[in-house]
């Protein structure tokens, strides 16, 4: 049984602790609310980039001299997985479903014989998988010495994988990050970057009419094509600045929160024992004055 002593040093350690969890809980609360709204600032931008490649996209169908970042190499063996996570902890699960959806899709590609290899922007995500996927990680960057993100810090990771592609390292590029919901939840994305995802694009509503592109769609698309991966990596980044924070804030919360249910019953316990040790000094002292 700890002494009394022993209950006293912890129920100090965890004042202090919860004093540091608090104080952290505040402070994300405080840059939540910036990273916010950078994220949704972006998303727009980024989507109607994505309406103008898919409407130029599908004015190229059936025309030669598309460019590769929108059909691809023409082939799918090699594949870049773009993880980007946070560069620091305590932020509950943050980081680790990042990678959980990063490591599920490189199993399902590597299970289907297809060759993978990683580029991790963050360090919490470059520890979580180089010590099963260390041998797939061909590029790491990380952003500790970055305040706040910009778009020159994406643009950076758009021109390391550009090169990449341009020198033939990989076919399709993928990449991972955090869309922020709320505070309590962000949701993991896979986001195809290389060939362009197109898919999800809604086509501009013209009202009937006809328009023609000067230059023509394949000049237009490959000076838009490098642009937008950039975009893409920057909303990702903005996405995991708010999602990192938001998880923070709720991470550290449920934190103060234990420590305070913790430190009621170390104060219940040590006021038992407490208890029990005076009524014991009593006994003793009553039974040695009947003994006289």
């Amino acid at each position: 049984m700890a002494s009394l002593k022993d209950l006293r040093n912890r129920i100090a350690s965890v004042k202090a602790t919860r004093k540091i969890t608090k104080a952290m809980q505040m402070v994300a609360a405080a840059k939540l609310r910036r990273a916010q709204e950078a994220a949704v600032a972006a998303r727009p931008y980024s989507e109607r980039m994505s309406a103008v490649i898919g409407n130029l996209a599908s004015a190229m169908s059936g025309k030669a001299g598309a460019p590769t970042l929108l059909t691809g190499t023409g082939f799918d063996e090699t594949h870049l997985l773009i993880v980007a996570t946070a560069e620091r902890g305590l932020c509950g699960g943050f980081n680790s479903s990042i990678a959980k959806l990063a490591r599920e899709h490189a199993d399902r590609l590597i299970a289907q014989g297809k060759t993978v290899k990683i580029f991790t922007v963050g360090k919490k995500g470059n520890d979580a998988l180089k010590r099963v996927y260390g041998k797939y990680i061909v590029e790491h960057v990380d952003f500790r010495s970055v305040k706040q993100m910009s778009f020159a810090e994406a643009q950076a990771v758009a021109h390391k994988v550009l090169n990449m592609f341009h020198n033939g390292e990989f076919d399709v590029a993928t990449l991972f990050f955090s869309e922020f919901k709320s505070v309590i939840s962000q949701k993991p994305t896979a986001l195809r970057l290389i060939p362009a995802d197109v898919s999800g694009a809604k086509p501009a509503d013209l009202g009937g009419a006809v328009y023609e592109a000067e230059p023509e769609e394949g000049e237009i698309l490959a000076d838009l094509l490098p642009r937008n991966i950039a975009v893409q990596i920057f909303r990702g980044l903005l996405e995991n600045a708010a999602s990192e924070q938001g998880a923070r804030m709720s991470a550290m919360d449920n934190a103060t929160r234990n420590a305070g249910d913790m430190i009621n019953k170390l104060s219940i316990k040590y006021n038992r024992q407490r208890q029990a040790q005076i009524t014991k000094e009593l006994i003793e002292i009553i039974s040695g004055a009947e003994a006289l």
